[in-house]
């Protein structure tokens, strides 16, 4: 057990620093997931089948693409083939695309949620399309999307460890515990505090969904 806490109190400025990092990738990450997924979300749902196909075409290629695969391609192809693009992009760009298609899914089944009827009703009263999304059913389809989009950010705080041990493009929680493991062989006690890393973060967006979910619950 002295071990343990040597070990984290040895090494606090590394771990916190990876901690720094991996908040600040997935911050960044379900910045673009949020934008890119509302959009395509909206192509997913829209009135004409061709712009409906475009965003089934996105929401089919990134799911069924691993993570990896999408990081070897942004990473390593988009290098070799001269695109001059830097590790934090790379990174962050790779995992927020790859969300954005489980947002726009979330996104298109809260709007099914909301109803059609209320749609056509919109638009039968002379309101475009966008505007009946923007003020009609988007704000009614948050209180049905919250649940879900918060296990997408659990999921992308899980992924982005993917980012660190694979090809090292950020100094991230996991980056840094495999240096501290190392150079120190304790890799029991290193990967037990990276675990506690990931737990902090993944618990407390547990906590502050449950918190949004119950300010937005209607009241029956």
């Amino acid at each position: 057990m002295s071990e343990l806490w040597e070990v984290l109190v040895r090494h606090f400025p590394e771990f916190r620093s990876g901690f720094l990092v991996t908040l600040q990738l997935v911050a960044v990450s379900f910045a673009i997931a949020i934008g890119v997924g509302l959009f395509v979300g909206a192509l997913r749902v829209a009135p004409v089948r061709w712009i409906r196909w475009l965003g089934g075409l996105y929401v089919e290629f990134f799911r069924n693409v691993p993570l990896l695969v999408l990081l070897s391609i942004a990473y390593l192809g988009l290098r070799r083939a001269g695109i001059p693009i830097g590790p934090w992009v790379a990174a962050t760009a790779s995992l927020g695309l790859y969300t954005a298609a489980y947002v726009a899914e979330t996104v298109r089944s809260g709007v099914f949620a909301v109803g059609k009827g209320q749609i056509d009703a919109g638009l039968a009263l002379g309101f475009t399309y966008g505007r009946v999304l923007s003020q009609i059913v988007i704000p009614q389809a948050v209180r049905s999307v919250i649940p879900p989009l918060g296990s997408l950010i659990i999921a992308m705080i899980k992924n982005s460890a993917i980012i660190g041990a694979v090809f090292a493009l950020a100094d991230d929680l996991l980056k840094e515990a495999r240096l501290i493991g190392s150079a120190t062989f304790q890799y029991n006690e290193v990967f037990f505090w990276a675990a506690i890393g990931y737990l902090l973060l993944t618990v407390s967006v547990t906590f502050a969904i449950r918190a949004i979910e119950r300010r937005l619950v209607v009241r029956r």
